[in-house]
């Protein structure tokens, strides 16, 4: 087991490198610079030239890319040319954002979705799984905006039970982090979000779990447990879904990626001020520092729950060998 978590550590950081390379390479090919929106507004050569020195995208590319790895070392994420502030002290406030937004949609779903689908395929060539499925599918195929339309215009529009979007209310400061992120002021704007995320979420590990359960309960260890007399929910739970959770564990640390990249239509239908769409507005804009940071940490996480993933599987299933 050590040699493979040291294999996979390995491997963890030439892919992190080549990651790395990856995004300095993107964002220096790709047309204009940071400059670049700002010309039709009357900036004038002089100026532009004294602003791409300050950034540091008029040097050669071989010096840009040691400042950006010796950045990246630092911790020093650079300078937001549309800010005019540290990347550090903006893409800080919207990473909390999102991921208070889509962490515990995210969890909630797959809890749920592996629940549902342990149980749609316990009740196999029922009615019940039959409108399972069709639940799912629906939810699966629904894109999420319009999930997101829908939960506005009956929650907020028409029964005004939850504010259109946004974090908070207008006027709103908190003092502290908790303040900011567990009031009642925030859950109550968080709902309607959330809740999209998990019911589109949702459907992936359902369907899977079902797919999973059906094969696993034609086992002969099932039957033997339902033998010794277990109770069905034990049988189900326990024995059944632990054997089935395989698959999932393998689709989690891609979902998550998925989950990240599609946070951006979330916070577009509810004006949610996070990753997504400062992700995008930095594209636009030609931010390199702010949009290397926002697909750094991205791309982090994806990576680094792939290399959970890979240590996870070998403790749930025995039978895989660390080979």
């Amino acid at each position: 087991m050590k040699k493979y978590v040291a294999r996979r550590v390995l491997q963890l950081g030439v892919t992190y490198f080549a990651f790395l390379t990856l995004l300095f390479v993107v964002f220096r090919i790709a047309p204009g610079d940071p400059t670049s929106m700002y010309l039709l507004e009357g900036m004038g050569p002089e100026q532009r030239e004294r602003t791409l020195e300050r950034l540091g995208v008029d040097r050669p590319l071989h010096e840009q890319y040691v400042n950006y790895l010796l950045q990246l070392l630092s911790l020093d994420l650079g300078e937001s040319f549309r800010y005019g502030a540290p990347v550090t002290d903006i893409i800080w406030v919207r990473f909390w954002n999102t991921i208070l937004l889509m962490g515990p949609a995210f969890l909630i779903a797959y809890v749920l979705g592996i629940a549902v689908g342990a149980f749609m395929g316990w009740v196999r060539g029922t009615a019940k799984e039959r409108f399972g499925i069709v639940a799912t599918l629906i939810a699966r195929s629904s894109p999420e905006f319009w999930i997101g339309l829908l939960l506005l215009m009956t929650f907020s529009f028409y029964l005004g039970w939850f504010p259109s979007g946004g974090m908070r209310e207008t006027g709103y400061e908190a003092a502290t982090f908790w303040d900011r992120y567990l009031s009642l002021n925030f859950l109550h704007h968080l709902f309607l979000p959330l809740l999209t995320g998990v019911i589109f979420y949702m459907a992936t590990p359902a369907l899977l779990m079902r797919s999973s359960m059906i094969q696993v309960l034609n086992s002969d260890f099932i039957e033997i447990k339902k033998a010794e007399g277990h109770p069905e929910y034990i049988i189900l739970y326990k024995y059944a879904a632990r054997n089935s959770i395989l698959p999932i564990t393998t689709v989690v640390a891609i979902v998550v990626g998925v989950a990240l990249g599609g946070s951006l239509v979330i916070e577009t239908v509810f004006s949610w001020p996070g990753m997504g769409r400062e992700m995008v507005d930095s594209v636009m804009h030609n931010d390199y520092a702010m949009a290397q940071a926002v697909f750094f940490l991205m791309g982090s996480v994806v990576i680094f729950m792939n290399f959970v993933a890979d240590i996870v599987y070998v403790f749930l299933d025995p039978r895989v060998r660390y080979e």
